[in-house]
């Protein structure tokens, strides 16, 4: 590997701490170096991208995973916050979320979301769908460079 390269930088905004270490155990089996970034509700997740607080010296990430269903703040306005500001709408989000509403996946794609996923229930099914998020985002995108 160039000793160059810089991991790509994932931003997981998750409240549900089950699939956080789930998505955590499969990305470090990754075959392509990266780091992962985790806030539980989309309050965090905006201070985080603004680099506020306890996030001052927060990486800007490649790509984020955002479920719709936060505290504090609902995914979806964190959706159309990251999509409307200039410093942030370039940054892929993928919607990873039990929803399985046409009304959110409709609405998620007006405010420009890069994909939507629904979370699988089922454990190897849940595993099958982080892996593909990484062979294509992650191994076949060409991701905006961290700013």
């Amino acid at each position: 590997m160039d000793k160059n390269y810089i991991p790509v930088e994932i931003l997981l905004v998750e409240d549900n701490p089950t699939d956080i270490r789930l998505i955590i155990e499969v990305l470090k089996d990754f075959k392509i170096k990266n780091n992962l970034n985790v806030v539980t509700d989309g309050i965090k997740s905006m201070e985080f991208l603004n680099k506020e607080g306890e996030y001052h010296d927060s990486p800007t990430p490649n790509l984020i995973l955002l479920d719709l269903n936060l505290p504090r703040k609902d995914g979806r306005e964190v959706l159309k916050e990251i999509k409307q500001d200039k410093r942030f709408m370039y940054i892929p989000v993928v919607v990873l979320t039990t929803s399985n509403s046409e009304e959110d996946i409709l609405n998620t794609y007006m405010d420009h979301a890069n994909g939507f996923i629904t979370k699988p229930l089922d454990f190897k099914q849940f595993m099958k769908v982080i892996y593909a998020i990484e062979d294509f985002w992650i191994g076949i995108v060409k991701l905006p460079p961290s700013r």
